[in-house]
């Protein structure tokens, strides 16, 4: 595992904390209501990775892996490639297809995978 305080992505997990307390974030939960696991690489898909939990059944994200059984969707990016993709600077499909991000598990579970999952940019 690589030491997560040199991830930048770590500043916008930690606000998407935030986000799902909010009735916006409560909304999605609602609407979404899937689990996706996110796979987090310093430089490299598939070295180092640092995994969160997308929990949009319950409105939480943790460190590690998911305990409930088997995520919807696993998702594994670069850090830069994630925070443009929380930024709203990278299109999801567009990351798919470069390989900038990587899916496993339910394509129509990913394909529910949408920036507004993630804080809007005034707040990062």
């Amino acid at each position: 595992m690589a030491e997560s305080s040199n991830l930048k992505s770590e500043a916008i997990i930690d606000l998407m904390k935030q986000h799902f307390a909010t009735d916006a974030g409560k909304e999605l939960v609602k609407k979404i209501g899937l689990v996706y696991q996110f796979q987090i690489a310093p430089k490299k898909i598939g070295i180092d990775e640092v995994v969160y939990t997308v929990d949009l059944k319950k409105g939480e994200v943790t460190k590690g892996p998911y305990e409930g059984g088997k995520p919807d969707a696993t998702f594994s990016f670069k850090d830069e490639d994630f925070v443009k993709l929380a930024l709203g600077k990278l299109n999801p499909q567009i990351a798919f297809m470069r390989g900038a991000m990587k899916i496993k598990g339910s394509l129509s579970a990913a394909q529910k995978f949408t920036p507004d999952i993630f804080p809007k940019p005034s707040k990062l």
